[in-house]
């Protein structure tokens, strides 16, 4: 309306050329100097808007710069063939993100493709939610949808079954039974029966008889609680109330209700920061709500469905309809929400390694309240806001507009931060929505670092996130300090460890092997003793066998050897000349000498005897009648 231009396309590039800003996109192609449009249709004048002073200048006297700036864009002129546009999406599915870069010519059955080969999921499966244009199909051209630069969608998957549970049946089973509590007030003997399901917890009992009783729940005195119960955030189911039917009795303390400036001293020890009293906010005229209308838009028009279901069994598909309505409210420039329930983000944020952590922001949305609109279309989709929160924080999101949804997220908090912290946010007015928390994990706890509400700007908005990362940062380097004097310490542990263990794989490869050193030299010992007795048992045998020693004086014919054993030594016998030479042979055998392993060598001539035949007589290989032989060791 303002230039003329009725080219979508072109229209797309002169807004991402000027970052989105629609004034400046507006602004670069009309001068500010100059409100009125030449055209060259038939030399007719078009007056727009002139967005600066009211000029009063003709069409002839406009300036060369603005005259420049605004020929580009007449009808009339050749536009420069466009390039193709790539389009950045971001798909969120469950836990997980995928982001995908496609050209404006592809179709949305090509990111089904991406997404089937990413997440295992097959395409016929997927509904892809979050188009802002309506239900979309397979063949849709994305550049018919006329989509900006960055996009955030996410996946459906009806037909599949949702995750298994981890809770244990017994548990599950608690939860769902209903209990019975019979309640006596004291102080005017009367009984309430209250039925409460497993899954209440001990101070959404103490808020409900504060209820009936009008008695404050840090005013109320209660007996029969079990020993267990220690805990307001604990559930009934594991209180160890007797099921079905329990009785307890309630009454007031005696002691006077706490002074003002009690209750401020105990507030104070949670570390909290609110950004202004309920008070401080008379009037929304001056971010341009106007009653129910903003920016020209009912809310009525806003509000076509709930940010997320009442009585929601599971967190994250809540959440998965929370970010789908947020969308296709304030556009899909927005933060990405983390799709699961609140421990899950806590893990996702609080317990990884000390150099992955990052700071939580949970966005507590109000339907009602004149302030949320203002706040999500400029503070929270501010594209300053939206890069700084994906880079350093896990965001996670609900809504305060349903009772039913408000007392769970209450229970939750609870739980989690502790009763004051609930008791802060339980105290906020409707008109003081939206809220924004920030929160650190810590060793043993989670602290609120930052309450930030709804009545702020995006400068203000971004120095408390500013301020919450610097606390952050400091704690963080000290985590990474501890951790990686930790992991240094298990590292040494280990080194030690696998030394000692390798020092016992030597000692023990040392004991191996000189047993088995023993071992052997023993079995060598016993056959060596085994084969000197041998040889000792046929020295004997033929010490033995040997006939007798003639006499000198003997009549028969005598011969007289004389033999020299390796070492020098002699030794002498006589033998009848008619003895045969194995008797010479025996003799020296049994004297520890065997013919096998020794030759008996004749001097004059030189011979080898044992190599004779050894039934001949001495007389026949002429050892008579005397000869001096000596021993030699066979090679």
């Amino acid at each position: 309306a303002c230039t003329g231009i009725e080219n979508i396309d072109e229209a797309i590039t002169l807004l991402e050329q000027n970052n989105w800003d629609l004034v400046a996109a507006i602004n670069g192609v009309i001068p500010q100097e100059n409100g009125i449009l030449q055209s060259e249709y038939g030399g007719e004048t078009l007056h727009g808007p002139a967005y600066g002073p009211t000029s009063h200048s003709t069409a002839a006297s406009s300036t060369p710069s603005s005259s420049s700036a605004f020929r580009h864009v007449v009808p009339s002129r050749q536009i420069v063939e466009r390039q193709p546009r790539m389009l950045d999406f971001r798909v969120e599915y469950r836990d997980r993100n995928v982001d995908v870069v496609l050209e404006d010519s592809s179709t949305v059955g090509d990111i089904k493709h991406i997404l089937e080969n990413e997440l295992q999921i097959p395409a016929s499966k997927m509904l892809l939610k979050g188009w802002k244009t309506g239900d979309v199909d397979d063949s849709t051209v994305l550049k018919t949808l006329h989509l900006p630069k960055n996009n955030s969608l996410y996946v459906l998957t009806p037909d599949l079954p949702p995750p298994s549970s981890s809770h244990s049946g017994a548990l599950q089973e608690s939860l769902n039974q209903n209990f019975m509590l019979i309640v006596t007030h004291r102080e005017v003997q009367r009984e309430y029966n209250l039925n409460f399901s497993g899954s209440s917890t001990i101070q959404e009992v103490k808020r409900n008889v504060y209820d009936l009783t009008s008695i404050p729940v840090r005013h109320q005195l209660w007996e029969g609680w079990p020993p267990s119960a220690t805990d307001d955030s604990m559930t009934l189911a594991v209180s160890g109330l007797t099921f079905p039917c329990h009785r307890l009795t309630v009454g007031r303390r005696s002691s006077p209700v706490q002074t003002r400036e009690q209750s401020e001293e105990q507030c104070t020890d949670v570390h909290m920061v609110s950004d202004s009293d309920g008070d401080d906010f008379e009037d929304a005229t001056e971010f341009g709500v106007d009653d129910g209308e903003v920016f020209g838009v009912a809310s009525s028009a806003l509000r076509k469905s709930p940010m997320m279901p009442e009585n929601a069994e599971n967190e994250g598909d809540a959440l998965l309809q929370f970010t789908a309505e947020f969308s296709s409210r304030y556009g899909d420039c927005h933060p990405v929400y983390f799709i699961g329930s609140l421990e899950a983000a806590f893990q996702e944020a609080f317990y990884g390694k000390a150099r992955d952590r990052k700071l939580l922001a949970i966005y507590l949305h109000h339907d009602e309240s004149v302030l949320t609109n203002v706040f999500c279309s400029q503070m929270l989709c501010a594209e300053s806001i939206v890069s700084y929160l994906s880079q350093n924080f896990i965001t996670w999101a609900w809504d305060m507009t349903k009772e039913a949804n408000r007392a769970r997220f209450l229970t939750m908090c609870t739980r989690h931060f502790g009763s004051v912290v609930a008791q802060t946010i339980r105290t906020q007015k409707t008109d003081q929505f939206p809220l924004f928390l920030i929160i650190m994990g810590k060793r043993s706890s989670n602290e609120v670092l930052n309450v930030i509400q709804g009545n702020t700007t995006v400068d203000e908005l971004m120095m408390r996130l500013m301020a919450a990362m610097e606390i952050f940062s400091a704690q963080q380097q000290e985590d990474i300090k501890d951790e990686d004097e930790r992991e240094a310490r298990e590292n040494v542990k280990r080194e030690q460890d696998e030394a000692y263990r390798i020092s016992l794989e030597a000692d023990r490869a040392k004991r191996e092997a000189q047993e088995r050193e023993m071992a052997e030299q023993f079995r060598l010992e016993q056959i060596r003793k085994e084969q000197e007795e041998e040889r000792e048992a046929i020295r004997l045998s033929l010490e033995q066998s040997l006939p007798p020693e003639p006499k000198e004086e003997s009549t028969e014919s005598v011969s007289k050897l004389r033999i020299r054993t390796p070492s020098g030594e002699f030794f002498e016998r006589r033998f009848l000349a008619s003895s045969k030479l194995q008797v010479v042979f025996d003799f020296v055998a049994s004297k520890g000498y065997p013919w096998e392993e020794y030759k008996l060598l004749g001097t004059f001539p030189r011979r080898d005897v044992t190599q004779l035949d050894p039934n001949k007589s001495l007389l026949e290989v002429k050892l008579y009648p005397q000869e001096t032989l000596f021993l030699e060791a066979k090679e």
